[in-house]
């Protein structure tokens, strides 16, 4: 029951395990009705059972906590309602097997040898490399950064733990959305589109993008 949407429901002999990335949503009310859309589903399964839910709690408040419990119980009608804080486990992670990213040649990383296409998500606590093209449509979520050995069209985002030192770089770099730590910036439609390789950083606040030069970042 995930399709990249931003929730991913599992049942299993204990109940329902269901975890949210609230960075896919533009509001908490947004991520709600579509998780009582999708649990109103399968309601006679889970009617009745404890569901586990897995969040960054500190994206929600207290009231909006209250407001999720109150309408899973009893539009679901579920029998109880566990919350875990899902960035204390990837802060556990980190601390045992990552060491912090604090530049583009640090940390664990991933290679990706194919295209990332349309509708298809990548998620990853560590670099990313890609030796392919990222299609428009398509998302990419780094804690370090991301390096594409082709052409970016897709949606990207470097540095999601709120490491501010991730960069993201490219052969051709024509994305619908760039995102470094919390700083967004999306692609003109108007400007001539480069044909060397570019790289994307923050500086004074910003996402900047610029010739890619190895031998100029060194942090």
């Amino acid at each position: 029951m995930y399709n990249n949407d931003g929730i991913l429901i599992k049942g299993n002999k204990d109940g329902i395990n269901t975890t949210i990335n609230m960075n896919k949503f533009a509001c908490f009310d947004d991520m709600l009705v579509l998780l009582i859309k999708k649990l109103s589903k399968g309601k006679h399964f889970y009617k009745g059972t404890t569901l586990i839910l897995r969040i960054d709690l500190k994206l929600v408040n207290k009231k909006e906590v209250g407001i999720l419990k109150e309408k899973l119980l009893t539009q679901i009608e579920l029998k109880d309602i566990v919350l875990e804080d899902i960035e204390k486990e990837i802060e556990q992670v980190n601390e045992k097997e990552v060491k912090v990213f604090s530049g583009v040649y640090e940390g664990k990383t991933k290679f990706i040898r194919k295209t990332v296409r349309s509708g298809e998500c990548i998620n990853y606590q560590g670099n990313i490399v890609i030796v392919g093209d990222i299609n428009s449509g398509a998302e990419v979520y780094a804690a370090g950064n991301v390096i594409v050995l082709g052409r970016i069209r897709g949606k990207v985002s470097a540095g999601t733990n709120g490491n501010i030192k991730a960069v993201i770089a490219a052969f051709l770099l024509q994305p619908e959305l760039l995102k470094i730590a919390n700083v967004i910036a999306m692609s003109p439609d108007d400007i001539e589109k480069p044909s060397y390789p570019e790289l994307a950083r923050i500086r004074d606040g910003l996402i900047i993008v610029e010739p890619y030069l190895p031998n100029k970042y060194i942090y």
